[in-house]
């Protein structure tokens, strides 16, 4: 069999590697596109958004248990097959729709993930390929847990296709896909644990704003255990034990269910790249600020397997597919990848969002005021009777310009969009204290934050 040749051959088929092939082929170029799993990428089909369908449940739970005896006299009944049935409305047609949307566009699809022969020819299914150019975009999965009896341990995939909940689970890492999958469990009856090798969680987000959230957890009943390392897993009869250590001691902890949730690391390891002159680091596929590749010229990446400055964001893969895209075709669209505000939300209850500069980054490089307010009795979150609304934004006593924001509360994940608008257009405070905003609203109260 001959050697088929494409001008474009993307690897990866989630919102970066879809846009760069299609706009690929939308100018004439001879496009190909393989991924290893279903079609349509991590957060259609087994990321954000069934995540984001399970919430909207809890969200009703959680309002509901606030309202108790404030309107609401018997909390809903809830069925979690009921639930798994609804979110599958939203994913079981995704690969499917999304395969019969490139085969239309004339793309050629491969099912396998591909391996670099030489910088410019891969294998994949057993047939020599040739490509012009070559799209990295296979973006993260699970970091494997190097530990005997790691292999006991679910992953986010699975926790969304669970059939019934048990009545225990632990997570192994405290950061924001554990703790927003931690939020659904422990809503849903289940005792929950969560063990991090940090002294906190989510060590991302400013410590202030983790502790209202922790603290927001700990009352729908979620242990943590902090400064522990985790030496294995074991499989009892009908439970697991998770063994740890933490400051000298043995930590053992039952539950019918072990996830782990202790990060994400780049999906590379399939492709051969040594072959391909492909650099890369532990951060991803190593990038440049047009995303091409510094060992081989011939090759891009987008989207959360490149090691670019841009955070493992669906929006952010987004630009970032729009960006080789415009260099693929020398169109006239931004072809470096200097970033906006990037808004980023942990969807708990309540919701942590940030954007911008922490306050210990603000005050590196500008004399700052810091604003830091826990609000419950602001009118939004006292007509919910929420006791956790509290928020933090940094200013630039020199300009008057918003420097960050960081915020925790129900709507913080909407409020959190305004901050990242002002940030971008340059606002300082007096442009917002000069806008209307519909009242009562959560947008409204950016002004009594500032």
């Amino acid at each position: 069999m001959g050697i088929k040749e494409f001008d474009v051959f993307v690897i990866g088929t989630g919102t970066a590697g879809k846009i760069v092939a299609k706009d690929c082929v939308a100018e004439g170029l001879k496009v190909a596109i393989a991924d290893n799993r279903e079609f349509g990428g991590t957060c259609s089909n087994r990321g954000c958004d069934p995540k984001k369908v399970l919430m909207g449940l809890t969200e009703i739970l959680d309002r509901a248990g606030k309202m108790k005896a404030k309107g609401i006299t018997k909390m809903p009944e809830v069925s979690w097959k009921d639930l798994m049935a609804y979110k599958k409305t939203f994913t079981n047609a995704i690969p499917a729709a999304t395969e019969k949307d490139l085969q239309e566009l004339g793309i050629e699809m491969y099912h396998q993930s591909p391996r670099f022969l030489d910088k410019n020819t891969l294998s994949v299914e057993g047939k020599t390929i040739k490509a012009k150019k070559i799209i990295i975009a296979t973006g993260n999965k699970p970091m494997p847990l190097k530990i005997p009896g790691g292999e006991h341990a679910l992953i986010s995939d699975d926790f969304l296709e669970l059939p019934e909940l048990p009545q225990s689970m632990v997570f192994i890492g405290a950061g924001y896909i554990g703790m927003e999958f931690a939020h659904v469990a422990a809503r849903m009856g289940v005792k929950v644990t969560m063990i991090d090798f940090s002294p906190r969680a989510l060590s991302n987000f400013d410590e202030d704003m983790v502790a209202h959230l922790q603290n927001a957890s700990e009352a729908i009943g979620i242990e943590f255990i902090f400064n522990a390392e985790v030496s294995g897993i074991e499989k009892l009869r009908k439970n697991y034990r998770v063994n740890a250590k933490q400051k000298g001691s043995h930590i053992r902890i039952k539950a019918e269910m072990v996830f782990n949730t202790a990060g994400r690391i780049p999906s590379i390891d399939e492709l051969d790249l040594e072959k391909g002159e492909v650099t890369s680091s532990s951060e991803g596929i190593s990038v440049n600020e047009n995303l091409q590749n510094a060992g081989n010229k011939s090759v891009y990446a987008c989207g959360d397997v490149a090691a670019s400055d841009g955070l493992p964001l669906t929006p952010l893969s987004s630009k970032e597919g729009k960006v080789v895209s415009a260099n693929l075709l020398n169109k006239n669209y931004k072809k470096d990848s200097h970033y906006p505000p990037q808004p980023s939300v942990v969807f708990t209850l309540p919701n942590l969002a940030s954007v911008g500069l922490s306050e210990e980054e603000a005050k590196k490089n500008y004399k700052v005021r810091v604003e830091n307010k826990l609000v419950p009795e602001w009118f939004n979150a006292k007509r919910i009777n929420e006791n956790i609304y509290a928020y933090k934004t940094l200013v630039d006593t020199k300009t008057g310009k918003i420097l960050g924001a960081h915020l925790v509360g129900p709507e913080a994940s909407e409020i959190i969009n305004l901050f990242a608008m002002a940030i971008y257009a340059g606002l300082d405070c007096e442009d917002v204290q000069k806008m209307i905003f519909g009242y009562p609203t959560w947008g409204n109260d950016i002004q009594g934050m500032l």
